[in-house]
Formats: C-alpha cells, structure tokens, sequence
C-alpha cells in the first residue's frame, strides 16, 4: 500500500510538471499557427490531454477479450465527462478563489465569453444526450452512427479554429522552457517540447492508473466502478493540471476553453469507439453517471447564460460528483 500511494503521487507530480511544458509550448505553437488563444485551449490543447483517456477508452474496447473489459471503456467514455463538468470546473473555481488576490482582482468573476461558453455547454448537451439515449436502446444500425458522432467533433473544431480569439493577457508567453533564452524559438523546439511532454503525460498518467486500479482491488470494487470513479479521474487529470497553471497565470478563458473541448471530444470520439466495438447499452452507473453530468451541464449552462459564473459558482458544481457517489454507492454497491 506504501509503495502504491508513493507511485500515486509522484505520477500526479510528474504529470503537473509535463502539463507545465506542454501548456506553455502549445501557445508557442498556437502563436506560429496564428491561432487563436481560445481555439489553443479548446482544440490543441485539448486534443493533447484528451489523449490519455481515448486510448483507455480504445484499448479496452478494440483488445478487450471480455465483457469486464470492454464495460471498463464504456465507463471511462462516460466517467471522463461526469469528471470533466463536475470536479474540472469545480477546481477552477477554488483556484480563482485562491488567486484573485494575488493577482490584484477585486473578484473572482469570470472573464470570458459567456454567450460563446453557454453555446459550448448547449452544443456539449445536445450531443452528450443522443450518447446517453442510444444506451438505452437496441438495433442493427446503431453502431453506424459512431460516425455521426466523429462529424460532430469535426464540425466543432471547425466552428472553434474560425471564431477564436485573442484576449490582451493571453498575448503573454512565457519563454518556451526548452530553449529559454529564444525570443522567437524555432518550431522544431516547440513540437520537441510538445511531443516530450506527452509522451511524459501519457507515461505518468498510466502509472497513476495503476495506483488507482490498486487501490481498487484493495477496496474490492467491481472493475465498472473503477471505471466510473477512478480511471476517469486520472484521464482527466491533464485538464484539470492545465485549468490550474492557466488560471494562475490569469488566463482563466484558456482553462475554461481546455475543458470544454475536452468535453466535447469525450462526448463524441470515445462515444464513436463504443458504438463501433461495443454493444453500447448503459446498466445502472452508467445511467446515474449520464444523469447527473446532464443536471452539471445544465447548471453551467444557466449560470454562464446569465453571466453570474465566477470562482463559488464553480465551486457548487462539484456537488454533481459528491450526489454521484451517493446515488451509486446507496444503490449498487
């Protein structure tokens, strides 16, 4: 048990320093590309971190060889957003807590574009609820529509790349970490910097799987619930790293954008997978997770809509995941 908790922290260490290099290199290379901020966080950098949990999602449902298998990438297909909308935005909402007074901010209300994040949450809602329902139903042409689900994400990165922009803080970069004394470092630098800290996040990340897979077996729970609860936690743990380093650095829209397009790539690519190689049909958890991460959206829907989101509203959020717990632990373990 020592050895797995030691593993368990020195994977999320190593992971916030990997997140550190890759957040600043991809708004090196978003600069390059001149895109802007936004789309870096909502497309780049989410595809980036959104890596860790797509390829459990793959692994477990392409090589799985038994059902136990397989239901562990459906639960992480679902877990991932559950995670994402409840515990993601709920630590943005304690680092702005923390931070606004170093930063000299009279408050901790958001900056951002509420119109554009209430549009995200919709867009995520709509999408997010034609993954659940068709858990709930057989026939011979569902596992067809994972390409649906592919178009979607291709649509939205389309919409992001063509109306993103650039706020004055986020024109900031720090020197790029591998070569710091460059005022305008090469390209070659940046993917080097970029592909490094990936390969360190992908690494670290299946460690800290492990650790949690451990802990699980010590808990004696069933591999569904390890999938639900856990593994969801350590895929997303790189967006939820980059919202911290984004909003301490005062670029609480790059955060936000991260996980919002990490949403939106949990509820399209993984959900495609699914249909692809799984029956897709939802048993009780996963019913309770769809729930509950529908009434989270629903409420960051509201409070961006009325533009009263800020660090305590954030906060209120988590409360999603705590009502998860229950409802699963009450009624199925």
């Amino acid at each position: 048990m020592y050895q797995t908790i030691t593993f368990f922290f020195l994977s999320a260490f190593a992971i916030y320093l990997a997140c550190e290099c890759f957040v600043n290199g991809i708004e090196w290379f978003g600069r390059r590309l001149n895109i802007g901020a936004t789309a870096v966080g909502s497309v780049l950098a989410a595809f980036g971190t959104a890596l860790p949990e797509s390829t459990v999602t793959f692994m477990a449902v392409v090589f799985g060889s038994t059902p136990e298998q397989k239901n562990i990438g459906v639960g992480a297909a679902m877990g991932g957003p559950l995670v994402l909308a409840t515990l993601a935005y709920a630590i943005v909402g304690l680092a702005l807590i923390f931070h606004h007074h170093r930063s000299n901010r009279k408050s901790t209300q958001i900056r951002a574009d509420y119109a554009r994040m209430s549009h995200d949450q919709a867009a995520f809602l709509a999408v997010f609820i034609v993954k659940v329902a068709l858990g709930l139903v057989v026939f011979t042409l569902k596992p067809w529509l994972g390409v649906l689900f592919l178009a979607a994400y291709a649509l939205y990165v389309w919409r992001e790349i063509r109306n993103s922009d650039t706020a004055p803080e986020e024109e900031m970069i720090e020197p790029l970490k591998i070569c710091p004394s460059a005022i305008e470092p090469s390209l070659a630098w940046m993917v080097l910097q970029i592909v490094l800290s990936l390969i360190v996040i992908a690494v670290a990340s299946h460690v800290f799987i492990i650790q949690l897979e451990e802990i699980g077996i010590i808990m004696h729970w069933p591999s569904h619930l390890v999938a639900l609860f856990l593994s969801p936690v350590a895929t997303e743990l790189p967006e939820i790293m980059n919202a911290l380093i984004w909003v301490r650095q005062g670029k609480e829209r790059l955060a936000l954008a991260n996980i919002s397009g990490a949403m939106m790539i949990q509820a399209t690519v993984p959900s495609a997978l699914g249909l692809f190689f799984t029956p897709w049909l939802f048993d009780g958890p996963l019913l309770v997770a769809g729930a509950v991460t529908v009434l989270a959206i629903v409420y960051l829907w509201h409070i961006f809509r009325r533009g009263i989101a800020n660090g305590r509203a954030l906060v209120i959020v988590s409360g999603g995941y705590g009502l998860f717990a229950l409802l699963i632990f009450g009624c199925f373990v």
